[in-house]
């Protein structure tokens, strides 16, 4: 048995499958992954992510203590507006990605990947110490996100009161606060929607609200092949303590200026003349399944490059995969047991709001 949320009761009445996820009792699915993937591209679904640890971060040095720890600057970033970054080892690998909401210079709030909670926090904790700030675990909150076309508009009805024209005006990537809500304009699927963080005993009544204005309960099968479309990297799976910033094709996250240094800098800035990879979006131009750990056979096999992430898109019909190659790649295969498929290189993401937006990559070298 292991950690419940606050709605795993409600997981458990809708006939949710349960898998083992971090150590969480998580629901994968409910109907099947093609309804509630198609039903957040068309409509609206919700997730439960209440797995993943919120921390607050407090004090004086609040703003200087996340200007050190994360590799994006929060320095660029307006107040009551939320960022994505990495949060760097020594040697530069990623110790996590995760979002940062920045409320005020004293007060910034951390979204933290469930697989990675108590190792985050210990490492968190650590580097705080030369620092006026303190770090709070808030394992009172539960987290829902609506996802979709149609997402704000059916949460904006349930959220009521809450629901005053700052949340209904919010722009992307800003959040507001209301007590103990937290209302943001964020998500992991590539479409439009909030992350609501709530006191954990109301988010039962919250989530069948949310169902009664024809909110889909979704599972995290769902929200693995939405994130893979919209182009977003999996830890774990794209990057990981060993892996950077650079051939995550995650330096966009990155903010490296003379006057701010952070964890990790320095051998960052090294390894960008040595890391001879890149990370691109690859379609396959057959039948077949791309999946993690697939070898992709460079220009006749030559050189080698593994997927990261694979599966098959329900958007677009085919299979679609993020991957490791050499920065020089122009012709790739993928091995699928015994045999080897042609794919193609693309640019991603994969889809935008329900629609195909990947672009073919001839000659392109991706950074």
């Amino acid at each position: 048995m292991g950690y419940k949320t606050a709605l795993y009761e409600m997981h458990q009445k809708a006939g949710a499958k349960m898998v083992d996820f971090a150590g969480w009792d998580m629901p994968i699915q409910y109907t099947s992954v093609m309804e509630e993937h198609h039903q957040v591209r068309k409509d609206a679904g919700m997730f439960d992510v209440s797995h993943m640890l919120t921390l607050d971060i407090k004090g004086g040095d609040a703003k200087r203590f996340i200007r050190y720890l994360l590799a994006n600057d929060i320095a660029r970033v307006a107040k009551e507006k939320a960022f994505y970054s990495c949060m760097l080892n020594e040697n530069s690998g990623i110790v996590d990605d995760l979002i940062a909401y920045y409320f005020n210079d004293e007060f910034i709030r951390l979204v933290i990947n469930a697989a990675n909670r108590d190792s985050d926090t210990k490492w968190i904790k650590q580097h705080a110490k030369a620092f006026d700030v303190e770090i709070i675990v808030r394992d009172d909150l539960a987290i829902i996100a609506i996802q979709g076309p149609n997402a704000r508009q059916k949460a904006d009805k349930v959220l009521a009161e809450k629901a005053d024209d700052a949340v209904k005006n919010l722009a992307p990537f800003a959040m507001v606060q209301s007590g103990e809500w937290m209302i943001a304009r964020t998500g992991y699927t590539g479409e439009d929607g909030y992350e609501i963080s709530l006191p954990a005993e109301k988010a039962s009544v919250f989530w069948q609200h949310l169902q009664s204005e024809g909110v889909l309960p979704c599972g995290l099968a769902a929200r693995d092949t939405l994130r893979l479309e919209a182009g977003m990297n999996l830890y774990g799976q794209d990057m990981d303590e060993h892996t950077t910033p650079i051939e995550s094709g995650l330096m966009w996250t990155v903010s490296i200026t003379d006057d701010r240094d952070f964890i990790g800098k320095s051998v960052l800035l090294a390894k960008k003349e040595t890391i001879n990879e890149q990370f691109v979006g690859l379609v396959l131009c057959d039948r077949g399944i791309l999946r993690a750990g697939q070898v992709v056979e460079v220009d006749g096999g030559c050189q080698k490059g593994v997927i990261t992430s694979g599966n098959f898109s329900p958007t677009l019909g085919q299979s679609i995969a993020m991957a490791r190659i050499p920065k020089a790649a122009k012709e790739i295969a993928v091995r699928i047991r015994n045999k080897v498929i042609p794919a193609k290189i693309v640019k991603m993401p994969f889809v935008r709001k329900g629609k195909k937006v990947y672009k073919e990559l001839e000659d392109t070298v991706i950074h």
